[in-house]
């Protein structure tokens, strides 16, 4: 036996310790270099860990929602084992022996989050989106290296590029939580606070606590940028994405932020001191399967209105499907968060530390408005703000609200240099 142990390495960024999210892997399992072993997440991603030999797996340390110091071990491999007799690829067949407790429930629990057996290279996100199309990932040649299978691979599936068997559903004690029941025959879910979920918590709480959170909300007639949001997209090149308010918000909150630079700004609270940022790193907050997360629209100053619509879609899209690199989640200077439709009629955003301010979109919707003495229908929305009170004084952050109302009612203003 060749025994290799292998330890959580350094994920970057001062990362001192992860979280488990999924094994990919048990012990008697063999697999070789490069494959997926292990998913941990940080207060930043969900990184996928490979393999760092081939061999057979003996040990593995933690089950999902442990949290592993950067240096400890991981997993341990017998490298001169690679026969392929209880492989992952034959996985699905009883083993001798038979798993740990432990490594058992670990196991389970990957399948749980992937819905998809490990047999099958591909990503979380991957695999959770063939489940939902009742797709078997295992039908797709995948062309990532090593047969992954790609994005990309599932999308032409999808549209019929390839011939795909059903995923048989899930048992349906595997797929649900765990459950109580009392007496009286109701169930009560025990649903572990694990992941990405447990940092956004955690975070949200040290920023409730420690900021003292200024909260500012202003209705902004928005009749002429919806005319000029829809005069664009009916004249948009073919083929492209039409346009919502958002990039126009952002272009707008970049604009307004010349006049108001003390609102893009990060408080280190370590050394004490405010950093005014001359670039514009906008993160845009984004409901994801596993929660929150605040992609990085970086550098927004230096983008045109379409350049800046693309590249929200891009990092929106890459933070839903777990594509998104870890520069991409972190480093924001000001952050916009929207719930869209859903958006109601005012909201308190907390902040995103270590930033000082906030903006919110609410709904927009038609409603009745007094203009120059008489009643006409306006499309209006609300900006719900939050800033950072001990660095951000209520005039600086009422003017600021006031140039974003000022520059989105009169939208052509965003776009002519002063």
């Amino acid at each position: 036996m060749s025994r290799h142990i292998f330890k959580l390495p350094d994920l970057g960024e001062g990362t001192v310790s992860a979280e488990i999210v999924a094994w990919h892997v048990k012990p008697g399992d063999v697999i070789k270099d490069d494959q997926p072993l292990v998913e941990m997440s940080t207060d930043k991603a969900v990184v996928e860990i490979p393999s760092p030999v081939s061999g057979r797996v003996l040990t593995i340390t933690g089950k999902p929602g442990d949290v592993i110091a950067v240096g400890s071990e991981l997993a341990t491999f017998d490298t001169a084992d690679t026969a392929t007799g209880n492989s992952l690829a034959d996985s699905a067949k009883p083993a001798s022996p038979a798993p740990s407790a432990a490594a058992a429930a670990a196991a389970a629990a990957a399948a749980e989050n992937t819905g998809q057996p490990t047999t099958v290279r591909a990503s979380p996100a991957t695999r959770r989106r063939a489940q939902e199309a009742g797709v078997n990932l295992a039908a797709i040649a995948g062309s990532g290296t090593g047969g992954r299978i790609m994005p990309d691979d599932l999308h032409s599936a999808l549209a019929g590029g390839t011939t795909v068997a059903p995923t048989p559903a899930p048992a349906t004690a595997a797929m649900a939580p765990v459950a109580a029941a009392s007496a009286a025959g109701s169930a009560v879910q025990e649903i572990p606070v694990i992941g990405i979920r447990r940092v956004i918590a955690q975070r949200m709480s040290e920023a409730a606590r420690s900021i003292p959170h200024f909260s500012y909300v202003e209705e902004v007639d928005i009749s002429a940028l919806h005319a000029m949001r829809e005069h664009l997209n009916a004249g948009a090149p073919k083929g492209a994405a039409p346009l919502s308010y958002l990039p126009f918000i952002v272009a707008a909150v970049v604009r307004a932020l010349q006049r108001y630079p003390q609102c893009n700004a990060h408080y280190d609270a370590t050394r004490e001191v405010v950093l005014r940022h001359s670039a514009v790193h906008v993160g845009i907050a984004t409901q994801t399967n596993e929660g929150l997360k605040v992609p990085v629209v970086r550098d927004a100053q230096q983008l045109k209105l379409r350049a800046l619509a693309g590249e929200i879609t891009r990092v929106t899209n890459a933070a839903r499907d777990r594509s998104a690199r870890r520069e991409e989640l972190s480093g924001s200077t000001i952050t916009v968060t929207s719930l869209g439709k859903l958006g109601g009629i005012a909201s308190t955003p907390i902040i995103n530390m270590p930033e000082v301010a906030i903006i919110g979109i609410n709904r927009a919707a038609e409603r009745p408005m007094v203009v120059a003495g008489g009643i006409q229908v306006r499309r209006m929305m609300n900006l719900s703000s939050s800033f950072d009170h001990r660095f951000v004084d209520g005039a600086d952050a009422a003017g600021l609200i006031q140039t974003l109302k000022d520059l989105l009612e009169h939208p052509a203003t965003i776009f002519i240099a002063e």
